[in-house]
């Protein structure tokens, strides 16, 4: 099958506004808060956060400072995502100050760029004759992927050409370096990102070298005889991340097989995404059908066995790594928010090739959940791991728990996530819909402003409502179209009844074309047209799979895309001894004053209570031995009520135990 012809378009960001309920905070956060306090991070300027270095190695390698390279080997891409993120913002709306922040730092990396085209301040700076020897490990590639991309992004903005100048000369050196040619490396990054970026940057300048370039990475994963090892061989042994071994463990970075040939999720989560994404991306421009069906294999995998039900992703602090099937901890939980982020670019990816609600499902899941859990309300707090569980008693003293943080930071060493959650909360509106010949599909329900255009006319829709608290959307239509149009309207996996009405008029579904999710609506649209939308959302009580050991036993709480949790701030320290019983009455209520307005679910529970409960009851419920009988301790229990707040808006309250998964029944 030839699929090049079928993949869907975005809109243009310029022709989104978004105005939402839930989402328009975030917005305005990531413009007037997150991406100015990060641009003062990166600067060194937050005393109170880890020193970025990021904007001072380029100062240095472009002669403007005086200094040694500072923080991890792959630095350079923060910058790089924060001017992505400063790019999108401006494609929804002028910002002269961003902009001329943004036009100050592209000067500066033109300057740090050598004349060859090379662009990278840790080997200009620490290891000049190190270039292209340890792939495996040092993130060249990435950090050239992630500068492409923002230079892309701003261009788009913008149209000034200085940086995508800068980073077509840097891909045209990488193209001379690497190909099967003689003479070339054989090789590609430890940290996929390139392989995406080269496709974007292939649609907005036309050049085929590459788009090529960005198949061969593909392509040459996972070849024998393997790359790394010969790396490895040549620079003597020498390694960059002592914990790892990055040149030998082919599955931490899905070099164990070629890309078409592997079926399941393996290895660091985000590089996984990541190749998945430059995969669908390849497939779409070249037709390649293995290379798609490989695509679906693995998000098979992902999504079936492999997933939080918050659409994290990556179950393992070691190698922030996938592990085995079913294998999803709740207290030890990895879950890196980058993760998710690249879970959301792949779903994406993967809707541009064939529109399926499976897709913009896990996406919504991920988005409203994992994401904006990220970051908390302030903007200037953030995760990098998102535990399911959290008992901040054990912090400091199980080593197991090193990775999990009980409240958010205020910046990282390793400060991937913040600025990814900047770049994908600025870009928000690409995500919302899709245009396949005259097919409009909405994705996601978030309020706002977007102009379609056909080469017959256009349609303007302003989209309204409450959505994320309850079900509700309206969507006002002006046409000008001289041709019938379809509109696809996708139904939450989460909803167990819609009703529709156009202008009033109910929509009668069993006489309507459903499409893989979608409700399929095509006619020659009025000049003014009102859909109306509402959505059932009722309070589910999920169930993990029979093989999640973990899960076994209990339940967890969704309503509408949220998944929900017990905090400790509402229902005090011990929440393992709580329990929902299987006909306990449940009701959401929205609560304007809490954390910005939320709906909370109100559930009778159970709590097990047992006297003696303090150091003088023995530990398994004999009170004079170590072990002995436990009906010699007065166990009990006790009726209340426990309150659940959505999972994403947990620790804005301070330090407290929280759990997503509660027991059932009491023991």
């Amino acid at each position: 099958m030839n699929i090049s012809k079928i993949r869907e378009r975005t809109l243009p960001l310029k022709n989104v506004a978004i105005r939402d309920h839930f989402w328009s905070h975030y917005i305005r956060l990531v413009r007037e808060v997150v991406v100015p306090y990060q641009w003062e991070v990166l600067n060194d300027r937050v005393p109170e956060a880890e020193p970025s270095h990021a904007v001072r190695n380029f100062k240095i390698a472009a002669g403007e400072e005086q200094g040694e390279f500072g923080g991890m080997v792959f630095q350079d891409s923060d910058v790089a995502k924060w001017l992505e993120a400063v790019a999108y913002l401006l494609q929804t709306g002028p910002d002269r100050e961003l902009e001329a922040a943004a036009d100050e730092m592209i000067d500066i990396i033109a300057k740090a760029q050598h004349a060859d085209g090379y662009l990278n301040t840790y080997f200009t700076l620490k290891e000049p004759e190190g270039r292209w020897t340890n792939l495996a490990e040092c993130h060249e590639l990435y950090c050239a992927g992630h500068m492409i991309e923002a230079a892309v992004a701003y261009y788009e903005a913008t149209g000034k050409r200085k940086i995508i100048d800068v980073v077509c000369r840097f891909a045209d050196y990488i193209d001379s370096v690497f190909g099967s040619e003689p003479g070339k490396l054989n090789g590609y990054d430890g940290h996929q990102e390139i392989e995406l970026a080269l496709v974007k940057l292939y649609r907005t300048t036309g050049i085929e070298r590459y788009l090529r370039l960005s198949q061969y990475f593909l392509d040459q994963r996972g070849s024998r005889p393997h790359f790394y090892f010969r790396e490895f061989k040549l620079r003597d042994g020498k390694v960059h991340f002592l914990q790892l071994d990055m040149a030998h463990d082919l599955k931490y970075s899905q070099s164990h097989r070629p890309v078409r040939q592997q079926d399941e999720a393996v290895g660091h989560a985000v590089r996984l995404v990541y190749m998945l994404s430059g995969m669908a991306d390849v497939a779409a421009e070249t037709g390649d059908a293995s290379l798609l069906q490989a695509c679906r294999s693995i998000w098979k995998s992902i999504v079936t066995k492999r997933m939080y039900i918050t659409a994290g992703i990556g179950s393992m602090a070691y190698g922030e790594s996938f592990t085995a099937d079913y294998d999803l901890p709740s207290d030890t939980a990895y879950a890196e928010t980058c993760a998710s982020i690249g879970l959301i670019f792949f779903a994406h990816r993967m809707l541009q090739l064939e529109p399926s609600s499976e897709y913009a499902s896990i996406m919504e899941r991920a988005l409203y959940n994992t994401v904006v859990s990220g970051m908390a309300r302030d903007g200037k707090s953030f995760f990098y791991v998102n535990p399911l569980e959290v008992d901040p008693r054990l912090f400091g003293k199980n080593q197991i728990y090193d990775h999990v943080k009980p409240i958010r930071q205020e910046w990282f060493s390793c400060a991937c996530c913040p600025p990814n959650i900047a770049r994908l909360l600025a870009s928000l509106g690409q995500y919302i819909y899709t245009v396949k010949g005259d097919t409009l599909y909405t994705h996601l329900y978030i309020g706002g402003h977007a102009k379609i255009d056909w080469e017959d006319g256009s349609f303007e829709i302003e989209q309204s409502g409450n959505y994320a608290w309850e079900g509700q959307v309206k969507l006002n239509i002006a046409a000008t179209c001289s041709h019938a149009k379809t509109i696809a309207l996708r139904i939450p996996d989460w909803c167990d009844g819609v009703k529709i009405e156009i202008d009033g008029v109910p929509l009668e579904l069993e006489q309507q074309r459903i499409e893989h999710g979608y409700v399929t609506i095509t006619r020659q649209w009025a000049a003014a047209t009102e859909i109306r939308l509402l959505f059932d959302m009722p309070i589910k009580k999920m169930k993990g799979h029979p093989a999640l050991r973990h899960t076994a036993g209990k339940i967890a709480l969704q309503r509408g895309p949220f998944i929900y949790c017990l905090e400790e701030a509402d229902n005090g320290e011990h929440l393992h001894l709580l329990a929902i019983p299987e006909n306990g009455g449940l009701e959401a209520a929205y609560v304007p004053e809490l954390l910005g307005g939320i709906t909370v679910i109100r559930a009778e529970a159970l709590r097990q209570v047992a006297e003696p409960c303090d150091d003088r009851a023995a530990l398994y419920g004999n009170t004079l031995a170590l072990y002995g009988d436990a009906s010699s301790m007065n166990w009990r229990e006790a009726s209340c009520q426990a309150t659940f707040i959505p999972y994403y808006a947990w620790a804005n309250r301070g330090m407290g135990e929280m759990t997503v998964w509660v027991r059932e029944r009491l023991l």
